[in-house]
């Protein structure tokens, strides 16, 4: 699907268009927003502007050379987002390609940032002078969703903390669960924020001769930084709970193999007596005895019951 957009006044807006634009509306939209493209539109877009649009296995590729590179069609940035899939996140690149009247972004899968984007062009909310000022809007918002979704995150990690360090009888197996898909998505926002770091440099490199660009490029990798610095507060939260859940588990483990070993003990001598009195000699000293059975059951009770007062006193149970 291709959608377009224009730069009317200072603010950016969707262009109603059919489903195959035609020569007209692609040539004059500001910014051409490429997604899942068919065969057909591929071909439109490579002929209507002279811009071969990398497949996907280019967009992927993780060499700096092949993400963000200057040649003949304009200023490429393959730059990676988020995109939430059943309650974990993924990465998805973004092709854009920048050139001096337009901006092409080329992507798969649906992302939250863009749809953002778009609802916001639909309300005029979104001011930009040129595309190169889109891009860089582009970058600003992304850096402040990653901002939004860590602060999701750590609002699940104090569910977490408050599950495992303050509950009693809490499941212990599921904070782990949690924890790890935590972490995963923590991971792949540093990932992202460190690629958007890459391509701020290389914007700011490329950018020169757009001053009005340079400050806010600035103040988002400064952003950017601090946001870093909060993920690894983040790692370093969640192996802390990763370590104090484990450590919980060992000890109710230990809990259950203090009760057998225990329970071991206690029966133990009991068991010493039923073998003494259960042998098949002949001549046994207790065996014709009247009180025989009767002091052979109390001898039981009190070996089992002796060991159990003496781990009692001494505080093991």
């Amino acid at each position: 699907m291709i959608r377009l957009f224009n730069i009317e006044n200072g603010i950016i807006r969707e262009t109603a268009c059919s489903d195959t634009p035609d020569l007209a509306q692609v040539q004059s939209a500001h910014w051409i927003d490429a997604h899942e493209p068919t065969e057909p539109e591929r071909e439109l877009l490579t002929g209507l502007l002279s811009v071969e649009l990398p497949e996907s296995d280019d967009v992927e590729e993780i060499e700096a050379s092949a993400r963000c590179f200057v040649d003949q069609a304009g200023i490429h940035v393959h730059s990676l987002y988020l995109s939430p899939s059943e309650g974990r996140h993924n990465t998805v690149t973004v092709a854009c390609i920048l050139q001096p009247g337009r901006l092409i972004t080329i992507r798969e899968g649906d992302i939250a940032d863009f749809r953002l984007l778009r609802l916001r062009a639909r309300r005029g909310q979104v001011s930009c002078s040129n595309p190169a000022d889109l891009l860089v809007t582009m970058l600003e918002q992304k850096v402040e969703n990653h901002a939004d979704t860590l602060e999701d995150i750590h609002r699940q990690l104090e569910q977490v903390s408050h599950l495992v360090l303050e509950e009693k009888d809490s499941e212990l197996y599921q904070a782990i669960s949690k924890l790890a898909r935590l972490e995963d998505s923590n991971g792949k926002i540093r990932l992202c924020l460190m690629d958007t770091q890459r391509d701020i440099s290389f914007l700011l490199r490329n950018l020169k001769d757009m001053p009005a660009q340079d400050e806010t490029l600035r103040e988002i990798m400064r952003d950017v930084e601090t946001l870093m610095s909060h993920t690894t507060f983040l790692f370093d939260k969640i192996n802390f709970l990763m370590d104090s859940t484990q450590g919980f588990i060992n000890i109710q483990q230990n809990q259950i193999i203090k009760t057998f070993s225990i329970a071991a003990v206690v029966f133990l001598p009991p068991t010493l007596v039923a073998s003494a009195y259960g042998m098949n000699f002949e001549y046994m000293p207790e065996l014709k005895w009247l009180l025989g059975y009767p002091w052979a059951l109390g001898l039981m009770l009190i070996s089992g019951f002796a060991p159990y007062w003496f781990f009692k006193r001494k505080g093991w149970l």
